[in-house]
């Protein structure tokens, strides 16, 4: 049994109606986003986008990917803190790659050495 599912219908109502807000054509949101006319096209057909082309279309809407993901109700569950610092952590841009991984490694090695069970 699937935990969770993506709504390809869902996201792209929700691409379609930026883009009417916006007043573009689907031609101008692949410039924009930089995802091609072609796979904005298997989108409307039903069809799901890869991760690239999906990071891009939420980067280039402001959307949230997470509201497309349709959860049954077992699947409900909140994300580890530890998952939630590292996605905190890996969007600071005044952070270097290599600082992130070694800030990383010492609040994973704390939170291993402090918590409580």
């Amino acid at each position: 049994m699937s935990h969770g599912e993506f709504d390809g219908e869902a996201f792209y109502a929700s691409l379609d109606s930026q883009r009417q807000a916006r007043r573009i054509t689907w031609k101008q949101v692949a410039k924009e986003s930089g995802v091609s006319a072609s796979t904005l096209t298997r989108i409307s057909q039903g069809r799901r986008p890869d991760v690239d082309s999906m990071a891009a279309l939420l980067a280039w809407s402001g959307l949230n990917g997470d509201s497309f993901v349709r959860r049954n109700k077992r699947a409900s569950r909140e994300p580890e803190s530890l998952a939630q610092i590292t996605v905190l952590l890996r969007a600071d841009r005044n952070l270097t790659p290599e600082g992130i991984v070694a800030l990383e490694a010492l609040v994973k090695s704390a939170y291993e050495k402090l918590r409580g069970d």
